[in-house]
């Protein structure tokens, strides 16, 4: 793809609110809010994956906000796409309600526009299955 300007604006608004909504729930999650403590006990998780969560989360977005490391970034989209992905089965089958699919949808689709439309200077470079 080549990069214009305009997937260059697309790149940067995607990847500061995906950047901005990671790092303020990575926070939210390792002060272990009442809130977020009560959200993961009536889901069945232990406590202490709010810490793990919110650790990843927030270099995560470091990783995608520092130049260079492609496959590092790689690494980071997988696990924000895992993590929303995972957020949104599991209030699915913890009966949630529409409000709690809100942020989890959102930012797996920041997390989708983010890593689409990122520069050729923040890509994987070589053959891969996509690009033969």
């Amino acid at each position: 793809m080549k990069t214009t300007k305009r997937n260059r604006i697309i790149y940067w608004i995607a990847t500061i609110w995906l950047a901005l909504g990671m790092l303020s729930t990575g926070i939210v999650q390792l002060s272990k809010m009442e809130e977020e403590v009560e959200v993961i006990t009536q889901l069945g998780y232990p406590v202490y994956l709010l810490t793990i969560l919110g650790v990843w989360k927030i270099l995560g977005v470091v990783a995608v906000l520092v130049p260079r490391w492609p496959l590092l970034k790689e690494w980071a989209y997988a696990g924000f796409f895992f993590a929303m992905s995972g957020a949104i089965v599991s209030h699915g089958f913890g009966g949630g309600s529409a409000v709690d699919f809100f942020g989890p949808v959102l930012l797996i689709i920041l997390t989708v526009v983010s890593w689409y439309f990122r520069p050729e200077s923040r890509k994987i470079t070589g053959v891969t299955p996509l690009n033969k």
